[in-house]
C-alpha cells in the first residue's frame, strides 16, 4: 500500500533492495516457505476431508471449505511469488502480473472476511432464530450456495475497479494498490471490510455469548424448581393413597359434580371389574362400592383438571451433547476470527500511523509477514479444536503414507 513512485516501467520501480533488509530477507524467505508448505497441505487436507468424510458434509462446513479455498489460493499461488520477491529483493513478474497479483491478493482477503461474517452470522441464527424463515432460507442448500458465489463475486466487484492502480510497493516488497491514487475508494473499501466487516463478526459472537449465557442461567434456575415440583407431586400422591377415608368420603360428592362422560366411564369400569353387565340397581351399587377406591381417584383428578395441561417433554440426553458440540464449534470459529485480527491488526495500524513513510522498512515487512500466517493457521486450529476434522486429517494422512510405510516394511 505504500509507494510514492507511480512509474511502473522505471529501472528501479520493481526493486525493494535496501541495506536495512539485506539480512532480513532470508528470514522472510524461510517464513514464507513454511507458510506455503503448511498452508497448502493444511487447506488441501481440509477440502479433501470435507469431500471424503460424510460426517463433515454439513452446510456449515461448506463455509469452512470456502475459507480454505481462499487461503489455498494465497498459499499455492501468491505466497511463492512473495518468497521469490524477498529472495531477490525485486519483482520479476512484470507489470501485468503485478496487477494480477494485487487483485488476487485482495480477492483472497475479502473472501476470507466475508466468509468469517457468514460463519458468525450462521452461528447466531442457529442460536437465536433457528426456526425463522430467514434462517431456513439462508441456511438451506440453495441459500448456502448463493452465499458462497456471492462472496467471490462481491470481492471481485469490490477490488476489480482498482486494476489500474495495482503497483509494486517497495516497503513490503510485494504488489498492492497505490496508496494515494486509489483514494477515496480504497479508504472506503478498507473501512468496510477490515473495520465494519470484522466489527460485525465480533458483534455476532458477542450476541452468541450473551444468548448462551442467558440460556445457561435459565437452565440452572429451572432445575431446582423442577426438583421441588416433583417432590410436591410425590407428597400429594402419597396422601391420596394412604388416607382411604378421604377417598371414600369424596366419592359421592364428585360423582354428583362430574359430567355424564365420567359416569359412562365409571359404568364401563364397573363392568370390567364385575366381568358382566350389572343386572339391577342394588347390584350396581354393590359393585360401585367395591370399585369406589379406584374410581374416586380418577373422578377426583378429572374434576380438578378436566383438560390435562400439556407438560414439557424431558430433555433428551443427546441435547446436552449437542449443546457442548455447538459450543466447541463456536469457540473454534471465534478463535479463527481472533487469529485473523491478530495477523492483520499490526499491519493496518502501522499503515494508519505511518502516513509519511517514516517507519523503517523492516517494520513494514515484518508486519506484512504476520498477515501471511492467517492463510496457514486455520487448518491447525481445526485439527486442535475439532475432533471430526482431526480424525479426518489422520485418516487422509495414514492413507497417503501407507504406500511409503509398506515399502519401508519390505526393506
Amino acid at each position: 500500500m505504500l509507494l510514492n513512485n507511480t512509474n511502473l516501467y522505471g529501472n528501479d520501480t520493481f526493486s525493494c533492495a535496501s541495506p536495512s533488509v539485506e539480512g532480513y530477507r532470508y528470514f522472510g524467505v524461510l517464513w514464507g516457505s513454511i507458510v506455503t508448505i503448511v498452508g497448502t497441505l493444511g487447506n488441501l487436507l481440509t477440502i479433501l476431508a470435507f469431500a471424503t468424510d460424510t460426517r463433515l458434509r454439513t452446510r456449515f462446513n461448506v463455509l469452512i471449505v470456502n475459507l480454505a479455498l481462499a487461503d489455498l489460493l494465497y498459499c499455492t499461488i501468491l505466497q511463492p511469488v512473495s518468497v521469490d520477491s524477498y529472495l531477490h529483493l525485486r519483482w520479476r513478474g512484470g507489470a501485468t502480473w503485478c496487477q494480477m497479483f494485487g487483485l488476487l491478493l485482495f480477492l483472497s482477503n475479502s473472501v476470507s472476511i466475508i466468509t468469517l461474517c457468514l460463519i458468525a452470522a450462521s452461528r447466531y441464527l442457529v442460536v437465536a432464530h433457528r426456526t425463522s424463515r430467514v434462517s431456513r432460507l439462508l441456511l438451506s442448500h440453495r441459500g448456502v450456495a448463493v452465499l458462497l458465489i456471492s462472496s467471490w463475486a462481491l470481492g471481485l466487484a469490490s477490488f476489480g475497479p482498482l486494476w489500474p492502480v495495482y503497483v509494486f510497493t517497495p516497503q513490503v516488497c510485494t504488489c498492492s494498490f497505490h496508496r494515494t491514487r486509489g483514494r477515496p475508494y480504497t479508504t472506503i473499501l478498507l473501512f468496510l471490510y477490515f473495520f465494519l466487516g470484522l466489527g460485525f463478526v465480533g458483534l455476532f459472537y458477542f450476541l452468541i455469548y450473551r444468548k448462551v449465557r442467558m440460556a445457561a442461567k435459565a437452565l440452572i434456575k429451572y432445575r431446582p424448581s423442577r426438583r421441588s415440583s416433583r417432590r410436591k407431586r410425590a407428597e400429594a400422591e402419597g396422601t391420596d393413597g394412604d388416607d382411604s377415608g378421604i377417598g371414600v368420603g369424596t366419592t359421592a360428592t364428585h360423582s354428583c359434580e362430574i359430567s355424564d362422560q365420567v359416569h359412562d366411564h365409571s359404568t364401563s369400569s364397573v363392568t370390567e371389574l364385575s366381568g358382566k353387565a350389572p343386572t339391577n340397581t342394588s347390584d350396581t351399587q354393590q359393585i360401585i362400592c367395591q370399585g369406589t377406591k379406584g374410581v374416586s381417584n380418577e373422578a377426583k383428578q378429572l374434576h380438578k383438571d378436566p383438560v390435562p395441561a400439556p407438560t414439557q417433554a424431558p430433555t433428551p440426553p443427546s441435547t446436552s451433547g449437542e449443546d457442548n458440540e455447538f459450543k466447541r464449534v463456536t469457540r473454534m470459529c471465534f478463535t479463527v476470527f481472533l487469529c485473523f485480527i491478530g495477523c492483520f491488526a499490526p499491519f493496518l495500524l502501522l499503515n494508519i500511523a505511518d502516513k509519511k513513510n517514516r517507519a523503517p522498512q523492516v517494520a513494514h515487512m515484518f508486519c506484512a509477514n504476520l498477515t501471511w500466517l492467517n492463510s496457514c493457521i486455520n487448518p491447525l486450529l481445526y485439527a486442535a479444536m475439532n475432533r471430526q476434522f482431526n480424525q479426518a486429517y489422520q485418516d487422509l494422512l495414514s492413507k497417503a503414507f501407507w504406500p511409503l510405510a509398506r515399502l519401508w516394511r519390505k526393506r
